[in-house]
């Protein structure tokens, strides 16, 4: 059955023409088929997006053996117990990875876009036509070319690593976020450019493998969460010799003649410079949405000055036929965004239900080891919105699970409006706080104050726990609980 684009009576090929195959694409598409919409879905590369192919699965994955071998090295503080740990084979180890990821592949897109019945071509895909009658030319890697009309387009193709434009670094061999994920030897040293969330994963996972690692930061680890997230994760960076340097502002880079190793040269927070050396560098120091060569001016999308799509708050671009979802919009960088946005999409465009991207109570995570989660509005977010603040800072030594676990490295910090005492965000550093963070959602969506947290059921010797009792410390001297009667 053909469609017809009302707009301008044109007959069309499809409802829906996806450019892109991750998360959001995949929502929008299975969205749609369940309305009895016709879809396209164009794919250039690995089908299943960075999330599955590059980013998310595998730095999980090699994040969790990393954190294993790191737990068989230190047990010291488990009477009783004691375990050894050998070096590790990283071609095997990025052998069980991929492994994995075309596993996931496999069984979540390529299969289910089979089940759904939705047209699953590769090639790369660019508009053509005009703003009022945009088509979309497909050039497949044979080099035969078809146009295909929809009703309405997504563009869902995601972000790609950020180069900076440092003298030098175009002549050294260095790694991105994705490129490290396919080493198969272990870097006897590594230099980490950033401090975001990529950068602190990274880094944990090489240092915990084997590696020398040196973080040269701009700012401060995760600088757009709490300063005492940042504080706490650099003190866990040291225990575990994890070098951060803050505020570096890299100048030149280049390699040295006699051992083949990069050079940095950097100021640092003293005013001179100083010269880091290491075998590798990763450069993770942020994504740029990836709209080059999609010609969309052609068709009146608008971009910003980074290249992502401009949106409104129901994900339609400057031209109301086409659509855009997840790290193409500029919008937070999380696969459950991407996810979210698609299936928003679909139903504006075919529902019309107006729906509005809301990122109020939206959780961030870095999968370091303790965890740093977030919920809602940091204390000085609220300050800048104009809420006068009340926060507690619990250490996570009045957490029970932290003492039975025997790492109290961390805390559970909640931000209330004074006058209200509404929690309107929640921040935590602690093994596990991604499920924190879940938590902390289900609360700021309720709108629940610190006295109903206080009061509420929690079980004993979870970490969640340690919520109720961040929110009994507006009221109590928590040290002065028992830890069975709180």
């Amino acid at each position: 059955m053909r469609v017809t684009d009302e707009s301008d009576n044109n007959p069309a090929d499809f409802d829906l023409a996806v450019v892109g195959s991750g998360g959001g694409a995949f929502a929008a598409a299975i969205r749609a088929t369940s309305l009895g919409k016709r879809v396209l879905m164009v794919e250039r590369s690995a089908i299943g997006g960075a999330c599955v192919n590059t980013g998310c699965v595998p730095s999980k994955a090699l994040l969790t053996a990393a954190d294993a071998r790191h737990v068989a090295l230190n047990t010291a503080h488990f009477p009783g117990i004691s375990t050894a740990a050998e070096g590790v084979d990283m071609a095997e180890l990025i052998a069980g990875k991929q492994a994995l990821v075309e596993g996931i592949r496999t069984d979540k897109y390529v299969d289910l876009a089979a089940h759904y019945g939705w047209d699953l071509r590769q090639g790369n895909a660019a508009f053509a036509g005009t703003q009022e009658d945009p088509v979309l030319d497909i050039t497949a890697a044979d080099g035969s070319k078809n146009s295909v009309r929809a009703g309405h387009y997504l563009v869902a193709t995601g972000s790609a690593p950020w180069v900076p434009p440092i003298p030098g670094l175009p002549e050294v061999d260095f790694l991105t976020s994705t490129t490290a994920m396919e080493l198969e030897e272990i870097p006897e040293s590594l230099i980490i450019l950033g401090g975001g969330y990529v950068a602190v994963e990274q880094a944990q996972l090489f240092a915990r493998l084997g590696s020398n690692v040196t973080v040269l930061a701009r700012s401060r680890l995760l600088s757009r969460e709490e300063p005492e997230a940042s504080r706490a994760l650099a003190g866990v960076f040291a225990d575990e010799g994890i070098t951060v340097v803050h505020r570096a502002a890299v100048s030149t880079i280049g390699t040295d003649a006699a051992t083949g190793k990069v050079v940095l040269t950097a100021t640092t927070p003293g005013g001179g410079e100083q010269k880091f050396r290491a075998v590798h560098i990763l450069v993770a120091a942020g994504r740029r949405p990836v709209t080059e060569g999609l010609n969309l001016a052609a068709v009146g999308v608008e971009t910003g000055d980074l290249g992502q799509i401009l949106v409104q708050d129901t994900l339609a671009s400057s031209n109301p036929r086409i659509w855009a979802a997840g790290d193409v919009t500029g919008h937070p960088e999380f696969v459950y965004v991407a996810a979210a946005h698609g299936s928003q999409m679909v139903e504006n465009a075919f529902n019309n239900a107006a729906r509005k991207v809301d990122y109020r109570h939206l959780p961030r995570v870095a999968f370091t080891s303790p965890a740093v989660a977030a919920t809602g509005m940091t204390d000085k977010e609220a300050n800048q919105t104009g809420i006068r603040c009340e926060c507690r800072v619990l250490p996570l030594e009045y957490v029970p699970r932290a003492l039975v676990n025997r790492d109290t490295r961390g805390f559970i910090k909640i931000v209330a409006d004074a006058g209200t005492r509404r929690i309107v965000g929640i921040t935590a550093v602690a093994k596990e706080a991604g499920d924190l963070a879940a938590a902390a959602v289900y609360i700021l969506e309720a709108g629940m104050t610190v006295e109903q947290v206080a009061n509420l059921w929690s079980p004993y010797l979870t970490m969640a726990e340690g919520i109720r009792i961040a929110a009994q410390a507006y009221t109590t001297d928590v040290s002065r609980l028992s830890c069975c009667a709180a």
